[in-house]
């Protein structure tokens, strides 16, 4: 079952970073995120009454959580199942189900669209494609909170659109992957600390914290890596600043890859910042230059290739050697 869902996870990677998530399949059935998403908001329509009391609340949010996990997880579940009985090609279609489930392509488009806007049309232009990417008010930045910006959208997307589906998936195949995907998708739905969803999403938000832990840790180990890889980064900078400043992050996992991307490109993420009218005063992480340019979001844009593709070696490693122990 493991050198099943390690062969899974290799070719869902090598597939999705070929092809992404193509638009017309976007267009003709949607992508599973919002096929979860609609799941998502009707139980949120359902449960999370207005009148009910904050302990009441909470638990619908616990019990809207178990559906959010169980509904999707038991389709993929009897998918792979089925799958599982067509030997070779069961395993490949699995693969392509399952690369739907990560993000390496379009993010990838998405940052080099903000690197684009800013050398094409300047702030405006960036303003504008990194509004596509953030929640905070793209009025509010200069060219400098724009890049930063879109570099700590990489980082930490890499490690929670990437790496964390990635680790769940190497673990669990196909249901793993859904399932990571189904609890990170009610994070970002319900799980924001607002007067609606503070007692309904506590559930969803401390979940997600909780599963993307160990992905957190190693989308930094990775972006460390890349940087050796790389003459005009440093790791050694990049593992400092992982040490000194990603434990004082508002987040426990966001800090761990922003950090190793300041420190590995001389520059200094997070840090104070505004969404909507709200001004969030979060620790900087790395002790570099905090004027970032369009040139730093494409050496960005190079160390995140990098790591994917350390990425992608490292699953093939992991399931070569699975297959060799179990002989």
């Amino acid at each position: 079952m493991l050198v099943e869902s390690l062969a899974v996870l290799t070719l869902a990677l090598l597939v999705e970073a070929a092809i992404g998530y193509p638009g017309r399949v976007y267009t003709a059935i949607g992508h599973p995120v919002t096929w979860i998403g609609a799941l998502i908001a009707t139980l949120d329509r359902d449960l999370n009454r207005d009148d009910a009391s904050p302990a009441v609340r909470r638990a619908m949010g616990v019990l809207a959580l178990v559906a959010i996990l169980a509904v999707p997880g038991a389709l993929a579940l009897a998918l792979q199942a089925i799958l599982s009985g067509f030997g070779l090609l069961g395993l490949l279609a699995a693969a392509i189900l399952a690369s739907s489930l990560l993000a390496q392509r379009s993010l990838h488009e998405h940052v080099a669209a903000v690197r684009d806007g800013l050398r094409a049309e300047g702030l405006a232009g960036g303003r504008r494609a990194v509004s596509m990417i953030v929640g905070r008010n793209p009025e509010s930045l200069d060219e400098a909170g724009v890049s930063r910006a879109a570099i700590e959208s990489l980082a930490e997307n890499f490690s929670d659109g990437i790496v964390a589906p990635a680790f769940w998936m190497g673990l669990g195949g196909l249901p793993g992957g859904v399932l990571y995907k189904a609890a990170n998708t009610a994070d970002s739905m319900i799980g924001h600390r607002t007067p609606r969803h503070d007692a309904f999403g506590w559930a969803a938000a401390r979940f997600d914290d909780m599963i993307n832990l160990p992905a957190s840790r190693l989308g930094a180990f990775l972006l460390i890596v890349a940087a050796a890889l790389h003459p005009w980064a440093s790791a050694r900078a990049a593992w400092a600043a992982v040490r000194r400043d990603a434990g004082r992050h508002r987040s426990p996992n966001a800090g761990w890859p922003e950090a190793a991307m300041a420190g590995a490109l001389g520059l200094r993420l997070a840090g104070p910042r505004t969404y909507g009218e709200t001004i969030v005063n979060d620790a900087w992480m790395g002790d570099g230059r905090a004027a970032a340019t369009a040139q730093d979001v494409d050496r960005a844009l190079a160390l995140y290739r990098t790591a994917c593709a350390l990425l992608i070696g490292l699953a093939a490693l992991v399931a070569i050697t699975a297959l060799a122990l179990s002989r």
